[in-house]
Parts: structure tokens; sequence; C-alpha cells
């Protein structure tokens, strides 16, 4: 049987390089930094005291103020892309079915800051003095119920929590839904928005950031670098519009590129470090290959987790080498971390969303940061300077804590064939 092919018809991004898809894609092209001191909080009492937050996202350009005060900032920005991602694809909404579309929403923590607020009132203030929306602003799948009422699709609506790889594992669930034949239409990416006091001083306590550059922030994320120290915390949101494909071409919408291929894995090893042999994060790859129908020396870019640490960065690349031997070397691997610091639920989604641009713009952005190689990260990094680069088939990897492990393969969309077929290229 054939299988339903899905397509990305809209996209929509909020990071620290600026709150729309065009400031994201040009910032990651022009190889700049979003890196900032925190402004958050005061940073002073913290070893790490840069982060990526969004300077420029104002929330009641897409909700109403009243509501917007009582979500969490990660359903703000959650509801802002979905919102920029519609209105990219053009969709028209209601759908006639509205069962038909569906969502899901990766995160890591969702609204842990509205649990904060309430817990603080409660203790210096007494029970009585605690916002009613805490609890219903907490939980997990705020995001996706806010972008469902937005969409009115009143199929499934799931949100996925697998720390960092929530937002690759999301698209990857919601490309299945369309195959099954349940849905026609889904929202999916995912969110954090969490650059907290307590959130530092959490990864702080893992040993897990960057101490070394609040001196230089926008050096503080060196990707595969030899010299690097840990990741760089960041906030941010991605979002994409997902349809079956002759739903997409019966309205005539603008195609970026096709997902071919998904999997998900897990180590089954240890909490935060990777399998010694990258077992999980092989097999991911392999699987997501073999979903796509496509060898390995097929992959013409690869749009790495890259987070800055050292035990990553060393595994993430043996298990490149494993999968695609030699050809490892003869393909671009580029973090865009580098760029935007590590926002955990939402960064496999973004990193779906510059598969797709590199993939319809045939450039492939840069690893900033990178000056001393590393004699255990001996891959092409993109090293500095995005590059044009002809890439049929991407692959965006996703790794987080417990071990998890979820890729994406993702084809070029160059129109039509001569017999009017739809194909990637």
């Amino acid at each position: 049987m054939r299988k339903i092919r899905v397509v990305i018809t809209g996209m929509g991004a909020i990071t620290p390089l600026g709150a729309s898809l065009e400031a994201f894609w040009q910032g990651v092209l022009a190889g700049r930094s979003g890196i900032r001191r925190i402004t958050r909080f005061d940073p002073a009492p913290f070893a790490c005291q840069i982060a990526g937050e969004v300077p420029d996202f104002e929330p009641t350009n897409y909700l109403p103020r009243k509501e917007a005060r009582r979500l969490p900032r990660s359903a703000q920005m959650a509801v802002a892309a979905a919102q920029q991602a519609l209105q990219d694809a053009a969709l028209p909404l209601p759908l006639p079915d509205t069962a038909r579309g569906g969502v899901v929403v990766g995160t890591a923590m969702g609204g842990v800051d509205m649990i904060d607020a309430g817990i603080q009132a409660t203790r210096r203030r007494g029970p009585r003095r605690v916002n009613p929306f805490t609890l219903p602003g907490a939980i997990p799948n705020i995001s996706a119920f806010l972008i469902a009422r937005q969409a009115d699709f009143t199929g499934p609506n799931l949100t996925i929590a697998t720390a960092c790889a929530s937002g690759s594992q999301a698209v990857g669930i919601a490309v299945e839904l369309i195959r099954s034949g349940r849905i026609e239409v889904a929202v999916s990416g995912g969110t954090e928005a969490l650059v907290q006091d307590y959130a530092i001083a959490g990864f702080e306590a893992m040993h897990a950031l960057v101490t070394a550059y609040n001196h230089a922030p926008q050096r503080a994320s060196r990707p595969f670098e030899a010299n690097r120290q840990g990741f760089v915390f960041s906030e941010a949101a991605g979002m994409l519009v997902l349809e079956r494909l002759e739903h997409a071409q019966a309205r005539g919408a603008h195609i970026y590129a096709e997902i071919v291929g998904q999997a998900a894995t897990t180590d089954a090893y240890h909490i935060a470090a990777p399998h010694p042999e990258a077992r999980g994060r092989v097999q991911a790859i392999q699987y997501a290959l073999q979903d796509a129908s496509l060898a390995p020396v097929q992959i013409g870019y690869i749009s790495a987790h890259g987070t800055s640490t050292r035990l990553n960065d060393i595994s993430e690349t043996q298990a490149i080498k494993q999968v695609f031997g030699e050809h490892a070397y003869r393909i671009p691997v580029s973090s865009i971390k580098s760029m935007i610091g590590h926002p955990m639920g939402a960064a496999g989604a973004l990193e779906a969303i510059v598969c797709a641009l590199a993939l319809q713009e045939q450039a492939v952005p840069p690893t900033i940061n990178y000056e001393t190689p590393d004699p255990q990260c001996d891959l092409d990094y993109v090293p500095n300077r995005a590059r044009a680069h002809p890439v049929r088939y991407a692959l965006s990897n996703s790794f987080g804590l417990g071990g998890q492990n979820a890729c994406l393969v993702l084809a070029r969309w160059n129109g039509t064939s001569a017999q009017g077929d739809p194909t990637p290229q």
C-alpha cells in the first residue's frame, strides 16, 4: 500500500534571534548569536549569567492582554508561533470537518513558572491568595489546548514530554497521525520558556552550563569545538503546519519540504549521559532512514543536536560515523544551538524548520564559535559561515535527558514531474 505523504506548508518561530520566522532564518544564515546576559532576574549570584532570551516578544500581539497574563510564557510563545505558521500556510479555517485537524506539541517542562508563582504566593500570602489560573496554566498540555482552540481543530490533541527530543518527536507523531488517515492537517512543534533562577541553578548543579563566557555571551555556545564547556539554556517556540500531500495540492498551498522519515528510540542506559556506544542514537538515525526508504549516502545535510557539551558532541559524532561510514566526512553537519542556545522542547521543531528552509534555499547554516578542532569531533561542522550547498535530503537529530532520541528526515520539494506526480528531489 502506498504510504500517505506529509508535507510542510507553514512555519512559525519565536527565538532569541527574533520573534518571526524571517528573523530566525536570516539570523542563523548570518551566523548571528542571540545569547545575552540574563534580564529576567538578577543573575549576579550565579556562575552562569547568560541565556538565550527572546528580546522582542510581545504576547498581546497574539492574545488578549487579560488572557496573556494568565498563561505561562511557554504557552504564549507556542500560540504565537502557531499563529504565524497557520498564517504562513494560508490554511482556510475552520476545516470542513474540524476533527480532521490535530495538534501535537512538545515541551520538556511546560508551565513550571506558573507552579513556582503559585508556591511563592501560598507561602508568602496564604492559600486564599493563590491565582485560580495557577494550575490550569501550569498543565503541560495548555499550549496544545490553546492552539487547538485557535485553529478549531477537534481531532487528536497530544502533548509530548521527552526532554530535549520533545519537539522532534511531536512532529514525528503528527506525521504518523496523518499517515494513518486519522487527520489531514496538524499543527505541531515545540515550546520552552523557563529562563528562571531555579532552572539555571538546577543545570548549574548538574555542571551542564557554560560558565566561562559571562563576559562574552555570544561566544559561549561552541558545539563540537575543543574548548566547549557546556550548553547555554534558552527559550523559544517553533511550529509547523503539516498536511497530507493531496490536501495541500488541492488548495494550491506552498510546500516547503516533505517529511519522509521519522523515528524515536531510547538508550535505556542513563538519565543524563549518552550510551557509551551511542546505541539509541544510532538506532534512531537508522530507523528514520529506513522509514524514508533512503540509503545513508543520500543524506546531504545534518542538523545536529549539537549542544556544546563534552559528552553529547562526541557521542553524536560517533553515531553519525557509525551510520554513515566514510560518507559522514562528506556531509555538512551544523548546530544552530551555537546561535540560539538550547531551548529544550522547542529545539527539535526549530531544527526541522531549519532543514526545510535549507532544502528550499539550498543553503546550510553554520556552527559559529568554531575555532579549535576537537580530534574526537572530526566531521565538517560548517565552521562560522553559512554555505551554499545542494541538498536533496536532510536529517535532523534530537537527543534528550532520559536517553530520548528522535530523528526526522526531510526531502526537498521541487514541484511536479512531467507526469504530474509530485516527487521529492
